[in-house]
C-alpha cells in the first residue's frame, strides 16, 4: 500500500486565517486593506453562486485594486496571521515530506507563507505588479472549483501517485480534493461534508504530525 509521501494544505482559513472577512481569506484581507471591503463582498456574493465565472470574479476583484500601492497592502495583511500550531507542526514534518499549497487565494500571500515555512512549492491566483503598484490585472491559476485537476497536475510534476499525497483544507471547494487523494484531513471545517469525507477532522494544526505517523503505521 502506499506511503504519504507528500502533503498539500489549503492557504485561505487553513494555514491562514485573516479573521473580519469571509472565508478568512487572502482576498477578503487585502480588499479590506485597501479599503475596498465593501465592493469585494458585494463581488463576491454575486459571483460565488456562479461555478463557471471564477475567473470573471478574480478580474473584477483584482481591479479594485488598480493603482494601490504594494506597499499599503502587505503592511496590513503581514506577516501573515497562522492558525494556531502551524509553525511548529510544519517544523516536525519538514524534510520528511514533499510539502506545498494549492489555493484559490492571492500569490502575494501564498509567497510569503512558502518562505516562512519554507515549502517546496505554492501555487495561486496572481495579482499583477508593476513597480511598486497593484496593476489591477490579474491571472486565475486555480479556479476556486477547480483544485482538484491542479493537484492532479502537481503530483504528476512531482512524480507522486494520488495515493500518496496528504491534503489538509477547510471548505466545501476542498471536497474533490479529498475524495481523490490518500489521506485527506479537514482542519476546522467549514462545511460539514468534509467531516464525512476526511480521514481525520481537528482544529489543532499541532495533531497534525500524529495522524499523519499513524496513518502510515496503520499501512505497514
Amino acid at each position: 500500500m502506499s506511503q504519504i509521501r507528500a502533503i498539500i494544505f489549503d492557504l485561505d482559513g487553513t494555514l491562514v486565517r485573516y479573521h473580519g472577512v469571509e472565508f478568512e481569506s487572502s482576498w477578503g484581507a487585502i480588499a479590506a486593506a485597501a479599503g475596498k471591503q465593501e465592493e469585494s463582498q458585494r463581488l463576491l456574493h454575486e459571483f460565488l453562486p456562479r461555478h463557471d465565472a471564477y475567473s470573471e470574479w478574480v478580474a473584477k476583484d483584482a481591479a479594485l485594486l488598480t493603482g494601490v500601492p504594494v506597499r499599503m497592502i502587505t503592511e496590513k495583511v503581514f506577516p501573515p496571521p497562522y492558525s494556531a500550531g502551524v509553525l511548529q507542526a510544519l517544523g516536525a514534518l519538514h524534510g520528511r515530506y514533499t510539502m506545498g499549497i494549492i489555493s484559490s487565494g492571492v500569490d502575494l500571500v501564498a509567497k510569503r507563507v512558502l518562505a516562512d515555512l519554507k515549502l517546496d512549492f505554492a501555487v495561486a491566483n496572481c495579482l499583477l505588479i508593476e513597480g511598486d503598484h497593484f496593476t489591477g490585472k490579474s491571472e486565475t491559476v486555480v479556479d476556486l472549483w477547480q483544485k482538484a485537476e491542479m493537484v492532479e497536475k502537481i503530483a504528476a510534476e512531482h512524480g507522486l501517485s494520488l495515493s500518496e499525497i496528504c491534503f489538509v483544507g477547510d471548505h466545501s471547494n476542498d471536497l474533490p480534493v479529498m475524495r481523490i487523494v490518500g489521506l485527506p484531513i479537514a482542519f476546522n471545517p467549514k462545511d460539514e461534508t468534509l467531516r464525512e469525507i476526511a480521514h481525520h477532522v481537528t482544529d489543532d494544526f499541532m495533531t497534525i504530525p500524529t495522524v499523519i505517523e499513524q496513518f502510515q503505521n496503520s499501512r505497514n
